[in-house]
């Protein structure tokens, strides 16, 4: 009898092992920011509804290789998870995501970028072609310049503002700082400190406000409000593998990703501006823009850059994401 026990025993342990779930998941952002906090909520929230049976190992602040790199793993099932923005790379359509003054105020993103928004959506359906799902978007800020020293005559974008400035190895943005008059130059996130550090640029483009406190605060002078384009980082996974997952697995993960996602758009503006604010704090100066300055630098962007970006986020379907803000 004693040994039907044990045999038993060991049958349901051995099914319960085989049940638990890990997974790796990936952020670029250290520990204790707004991010990290999300995602611990998020861990926490999956591991309780799945008595303990689902668990993560958190790799924050691209301790796996940046974005771009993860992304890539996410898309081959080496790292399960990500949540980060989304690197065009592989498919230059996925520059939609951050594509220039597509949006112009929180309530346009949200109503473009939350999970079932027009843009999101698009962008999820190019996301499976690379075996990648999207679970949910994670809102961060408008795009911002910070910079160590003051632009000239900074309303007007067609005055030469005499300033090198980093760029992401992305198009778009170094069409947009050329088309404010700066001079732009591709480098590497990881790079960037130093490059500010040693004089090579004088500022940074392709961050906000959250990204600059964390990680180039100390040498941020200026911070120069030109909300060129809307930051979302989206929760994706390796698509076989959740495909691989029980129904009842799915739903406790897309159920904790979609509250995560909501609870953190009832609190992104207002996190956005305490940033602006903790950053005026510490002797930054903010140089903002006046609604009539704001819509010269989008009407030079839209009709300027876009153009040159048809081929990489098709025209119609930009001209779709302004029919559905209109609608």
């Amino acid at each position: 009898m004693l040994l039907s026990v044990t045999l038993i025993s060991m049958v349901f342990s051995d099914a319960f092992a085989a049940e638990k779930v890990v997974m790796k998941l990936a952020y670029g952002r250290p520990e204790g920011t707004a991010v990290d906090k999300s995602i611990k909520w998020f861990v926490e929230k999956v591991k309780q509804d799945s008595g303990g049976r689902i668990v993560f190992e958190l790799y924050p602040n691209f301790a796996l290789g940046d974005y771009t790199t993860v992304q890539e793993r996410v898309s081959i099932g080496d790292v399960e998870m990500q949540l980060s923005s989304l690197s065009p790379a592989v498919d230059r359509r996925l520059g939609l995501s951050g594509f220039p003054y597509l949006a112009k105020n929180w309530d346009e993103a949200e109503k473009l970028f939350r999970f079932d928004g027009f843009a999101s959506q698009k962008l999820g359906e190019w996301l499976l072609e690379q075996d990648i799902q999207m679970l949910c978007a994670w809102p961060a800020y408008f795009g911002q310049i910070a910079l160590t020293k003051e632009p000239k005559e900074p309303g007007d974008p067609d005055v030469d503002k005499g300033i090198k400035i980093r760029v992401p190895p992305i198009k778009s943005f170094e069409l947009v700082a050329k088309a404010f008059g700066f001079m732009a130059t591709p480098i590497p996130y990881a790079d960037t400190f130093t490059a500010l550090q040693t004089g090579i640029v004088d500022g940074v483009i392709g961050s906000g406000p959250e990204g600059y406190i964390s990680t180039f605060q100390e040498l941020v002078k200026y911070l120069y409000l030109v909300n060129d384009h809307f930051e979302v980082w989206y929760l994706i996974v390796n698509a076989p593998f959740f495909n691989s997952l029980s129904e009842e697995d799915q739903v406790i993960i897309c159920n904790a990703a979609q509250e995560m996602e909501k609870m953190r758009w009832e609190v992104a503006e207002g996190d956005e501006k305490k940033d602006i604010e903790t950053l005026a704090s510490r002797g930054c100066k903010i140089i903002a823009l006046s609604e009539e300055e704001l819509s010269k630098f989008k009407d030079k962007v839209v009709k300027e850059v876009w153009p040159q970006l048809y081929n990489e986020v098709p025209k119609n379907v930009l001209d779709q994401c302004q029919q559905f803000l209109s609608n």
